[in-house]
């Protein structure tokens, strides 16, 4: 569906100039958007499992833990998948972001897959470069992320940024020269970008950020040890398919309808899409891909490639 005529729907939630600023920017912030008690229930159900993780010396299926965690300073980098750890997170998926959702991919919505990042300014939080699309492609780009802050967000607490106006440029392969994946952009593709023309988004506890799916964005080092907990949820059109293997999800809740009706036919972009490793055996973290802790775990799959012709 183009632009046009997912705005030619009646707006759920978002004004139209914000409907209309995402599709010209690539990215949309909405300010205290979600209610003081919903926020804070998120925040209690999260802190149960930051409590949990005092017992781990190494990463679960369910979170991801840095270098230095202990039980005494807890680091979890991320809850890999919120909404099928607990309820509050999968009702939450379902409600006021899932409107924002189809006001922007219109009014027939799938979810992809969700994740609360944490930030613990240990000099290794930064989020380099890049674009989502190469991580899960789809037969067309109507996918996006919504961001929500379960914190106050300032500028020092590495809010993410975007490149305006760079989902409609070039999709990056995001492997290293020796074709192992890195989960960022090679510092050559990046130069056709001007980094301090990115965009920052901080805000109040509450806020919503969505960016496209193929924007480039990142995220700069926190210099507060606060965790800056941002749950993000992603969402589909419901007629955008995946191309890679469902296995790597790791929610039962993928490809869930959140709006409308299902597609029964797929809408193919004519613009090649760059295919990621085969992660049918598990998917780990952007933390670690762009870390390098997986090392040559994830090379390129040539025999995996698939385009959209």
């Amino acid at each position: 569906m183009t632009p046009e005529a997912i705005l030619a729907f009646p707006a759920r939630v978002l004004t139209q100039k914000q409907r209309e600023d995402y599709f010209e920017n690539g990215y949309a912030l909405v300010e205290s958007l979600i209610p003081a008690d919903v926020i804070d229930h998120l925040n209690a159900v999260t802190a149960e499992f930051i409590e949990k993780s005092r017992s781990l010396t190494q990463s679960s299926g369910d979170l991801d833990i840095g270098p230095g965690h202990s039980a005494e300073r807890p680091i979890v980098r991320r809850l890999i998948s919120p909404d099928r750890m607990h309820d509050a997170y999968w009702d939450f998926a379902n409600g006021i972001i899932g409107d924002a959702a189809a006001d922007l991919l219109g009014p027939d919505v799938t979810f992809n897959h969700s994740k609360l990042n944490f930030k613990w300014s240990d000099g290794r939080d930064q989020v380099k470069w890049h674009q989502d699309i190469p991580f899960y492609p789809h037969t067309n780009y109507n996918v996006l992320a919504i961001g929500c802050y379960l914190t106050d967000v300032a500028e020092q607490d590495g809010p993410i940024g975007i490149i305006p106006g760079s989902h409609k440029g070039p999709i990056f392969e995001h492997f290293d020269d020796r074709g192992v994946w890195t989960g960022s952009m090679r510092d050559t593709d990046m130069a056709m970008y001007e980094p301090e023309d990115a965009v920052y988004l901080p805000g109040p506890k509450g806020s919503i950020t969505i960016h496209h799916s193929r924007a480039v964005h990142g995220s700069k080092p926190t210099t507060q040890a606060n965790g800056r907990p941002l749950l993000i949820n992603a969402y589909a059109a419901a007629d955008a398919f995946p191309y890679t293997n469902p296995k790597a999800s790791t929610t039962h809740h993928y490809r869930d309808l959140i709006r409308g009706e299902r597609a029964t036919w797929a809408h193919l972009d004519p613009e090649p899409c760059p295919i990621p490793p085969d992660w049918g055996d598990g998917y780990t973290t952007i933390y670690a891909h762009q870390g390098g802790e997986d090392g040559e775990a994830t090379p390129r799959d040539p025999g995996f490639r698939v385009a959209a012709e």
